[in-house]
């Protein structure tokens, strides 16, 4: 990120040793420590407004490219005219009378009986 080598990474432990003092050191790290970690955490916020608002434009952009597709389907393929909107799909009754339940076969049953408890396998 910084580019920084080894040696100046000493030099530059060294004069904070030399400016800071030993006793103070472990503070002004942990100091220096938080003001990273609220720097990563407001640029981690600033990051997913920014991706919030990148979304965002797509989304429009999506939904203008439907619209047009839509209204270019619509012009291709016009309603009925006169027709005003399609009526709903109506179930009319069947000619004659319903069956009753009573007069109905019973359905077959081709399955083999169930063994009685009286019998033993061998």
């Amino acid at each position: 990120m910084f580019d920084l080598s080894i040696s100046e990474i000493a030099i530059i432990a060294i004069i904070a040793t030399v400016v800071i003092g030993p006793k103070e050191l472990p503070r002004a790290l942990a100091t220096a420590g938080r003001w990273m970690a609220k720097a990563r955490g407001v640029m981690a916020n600033f990051r997913t407004g920014l991706d919030a608002m990148v979304r965002e434009a797509e989304l429009q952009e999506m939904e203008k490219k439907w619209a047009t597709e839509n209204d270019r389907i619509m012009r291709e393929h016009p309603a009925i005219p006169g027709d005003g909107a399609v009526p709903d799909a109506q179930m009319e009754p069947l000619e004659g009378q319903p069956a009753d339940a009573a007069d109905a076969p019973e359905p077959a049953d081709d399955r083999p009986a169930p063994p009685s408890a009286g019998d033993a396998k061998p």
